[in-house]
């Protein structure tokens, strides 16, 4: 039997599967290698894989329902990890329709090839803190109104959790969704902040600062991360004493850091200092983000173990080497 990774060649899920597959697991992997940023990335992220004998690889656009259906050896999938989307907040104010296509009718689209699927153990997908909005009541716990998000970023990833909710409520899928907070660390994403300080302060250019810095970010280490997707695959869904079979999980690190001590992190693992160009808060952002993290340690044991202070610098040490840096 065999896992299903969508997004395997994005951050989170070349990760995932590399961890899977060094242990001996089945994956078969999905990705539309689309251009949101450098495919070059992907394509690396796919070489390490692809050198294992036990993973399959497909570039497949999630939101064609037939090239999905059709995927070669799918009765073999036991369980599903759906990570493919079309990420970011800022850039979903820029091109909306990339987020309609992927983020709605991508998930619609797993969800039905889920609901078909004979034998299918658990589907684990991926949400976003970001559905958590402008809350002031911190840290953000599963059970908080999330009703009014301040992107369309986050619309869509609420919109995938009742979305799921249904497909569990009418058809009993074990389904599990994690809202994951600000992941970040080596082969990580080019659209994120850490990336972008470290590439313009590596070129002695200027970083923009929003908020005039006064922001705070539950950075979590893509390992910690790993650890935790990893624990639900291996420990199952979490039966629920009523209702439909479908829980809601925050992967953080329990641990916002101010974003002015982020950029000094990056500085001294750098060895130089950021110019910084202070501006006001863009639009579709949020002050802060910070994690409750009880449900999934009581549940899987979650443990999060990487500070900024460590994962910061692995972050540029693999940034130096890869780009030659």
């Amino acid at each position: 039997m065999a896992i299903l990774v969508t997004g395997a060649a994005g951050f989170i899920g070349a990760h995932l599967s590399k961890s899977l597959l060094e242990r001996g697991e089945t994956v078969i992997g999905v990705d539309s290698l689309n251009d949101y940023y450098d495919p070059a990335l992907k394509d690396s992220r796919l070489d390490l894989l692809k050198a294992y004998p036990n993973f399959a690889f497909h570039k497949l656009d999630i939101s064609d329902a037939s090239a999905l259906m059709s995927l070669p050896a799918r009765r073999e999938v036991k369980s599903v990890v759906h990570l493919a989307a079309q990420a970011g907040v800022r850039y979903s104010i820029e091109n909306p329709a990339a987020y309609i296509t992927s983020n709605l009718v991508g998930h619609a689209n797993i969800l039905e090839f889920c609901r078909h699927q004979d034998g299918l153990d658990h589907l684990i997908a991926a949400s976003s803190s970001s559905v958590y909005g402008g809350n002031t009541k911190i840290p953000f716990a599963e059970t908080d109104f999330v009703d009014r998000p301040v992107s369309l970023y986050a619309a869509t990833k609420k919109s995938d959790e009742l979305l799921s909710y249904s497909y569990s409520h009418l058809y009993e899928l074990p389904q599990t969704l994690l809202r994951f907070f600000t992941v970040y660390g080596p082969m990580g994403r080019p659209d994120m902040a850490y990336w972008s300080f470290t590439e313009k302060i590596l070129k002695s250019e200027p970083i923009r600062v929003f908020n005039n810095g006064d922001m705070r970010r539950d950075f979590t280490y893509i390992e910690d991360v790993n650890a935790g997707v990893l624990a639900i695959l291996d420990k199952g869904f979490k039966p629920v004493e009523t209702g439909a079979p479908f829980r809601v999980y925050n992967i953080g690190n329990n641990t916002p850091e101010p974003l002015m001590r982020m950029i000094e992190v990056l500085e001294s693992a750098i060895g130089k200092e950021a110019e910084k160009i202070f501006e006001p808060m863009q639009m579709g952002d949020v002050k802060e983000t910070y994690a409750d993290i009880s449900a999934i340690q009581a549940d899987y044991g979650y443990d999060p173990k990487t500070p900024i202070d460590e994962g910061l610098p692995a972050f540029v040490s693999w940034y130096r080497e890869y780009y030659g840096v």
